[in-house]
């Protein structure tokens, strides 16, 4: 995938490590008194870390290693959440409406977001609370050796997918996803509403794709099948399957693996943003 030529998103939070000079240490715990010990260090010429606490022995342990190959992968995901912004600007500019930017945020391990705290092991999610989307980088490294769906175009797609969350809540479709789940959200039909919220922001992912490939022409050989192999390995059927040896659709979330890779491929081919209320229409049985 085509991804160098283009600009990174500035709607970004970096919060991965905690070393100096993490957001996590300045604006977080450190405050606006942080802030001040550094700038006051600055002007005297001193160390800022050894007023922070962080001089001495064992200072580079404590501090966030920059990796190459996870650098060049947050380059990568800066810049694919920025094609969004570009393409999802436009699309809700020819429906006359205005497209409010999402935030992404970037950690290691944990991090609390506007929904609650969360760690890695829930993988990439988008908060409706907050409007940003959480991402370890380590997820991508787990695509490809424990779920076997490599290539940069999967990984985009997975971008894709979290932000098209973001974009159901703009239209309006995440109010009438609680409004239809209820109280009771353990129910079949409210497992069915999840898959279709799910599939929807498949299909918007695919519909962001066609687009962007309208737009920057970034795909290459290759990228719409390790999308479409990435949406096969994260159905529920596929993932109970592996997990547990048996499939129990009553308890789907987000979809089969047949779904996931059929929305998406609709939204890519189509390319049209009035098709997402499908899953919203159509019986359960036909999604």
């Amino acid at each position: 995938m085509e991804f160098e030529d283009r600009e990174e998103s500035q709607n970004v939070e970096d919060e991965r490590g905690g070393g100096f000079g993490g957001r996590g240490l300045l604006f977080g715990g450190g405050g606006i008194g942080a802030v001040i010990l550094i700038v006051l260090a600055l002007i005297f010429g001193v160390d800022p870390r050894k007023l922070l606490g962080l001089g001495g022995p064992g200072v580079v342990a404590q501090q966030h290693q920059a990796d190459p190959e996870e650098e060049k992968q947050a380059h990568f995901t800066k810049v694919i959440f920025g094609d969004t912004e570009r393409v999802w600007d436009e699309q809700f500019r020819k429906m006359g409406k205005t497209y409010k930017k999402p935030i992404l945020h970037l950690y290691t391990d944990q991090v609390q977001s506007g929904c609650g705290s969360a760690d890695a092991s829930v993988g990439p999610f988008y908060c409706p609370a907050d409007e940003k989307v959480y991402i370890d980088l380590s997820f991508y490294r787990d695509m490809q050796k424990k779920l076997n769906a490599p290539g940069e175009f999967a990984h985009a797609y997975v971008v894709a997918h979290e932000v098209g969350h973001h974009v159901q809540k703009l239209l309006g479709y995440t109010a009438r996803a609680a409004d239809a789940r209820g109280r009771d959200r353990n129910s079949v039909e409210a497992h069915h509403m999840s898959v279709r919220v799910e599939l929807q922001a498949d299909y918007l992912a695919g519909v962001w794709a066609h687009h962007g490939q309208e737009k920057y022409h970034f795909l290459q050989k290759g990228d719409i099948e390790s999308a479409m192999k990435a949406a096969f390995e994260i159905g529920d059927d596929r993932l109970q399957r592996k997990a547990r040896g048996t499939v129990q659709p009553d308890t789907f979330t987000h979809g089969t693996s047949k779904q996931r890779q059929k929305w998406f491929g609709k939204g890519f081919q189509t390319g049209d943003v009035n098709g997402a209320k499908q899953l919203f229409e159509l019986k359960y049985e036909e999604l």
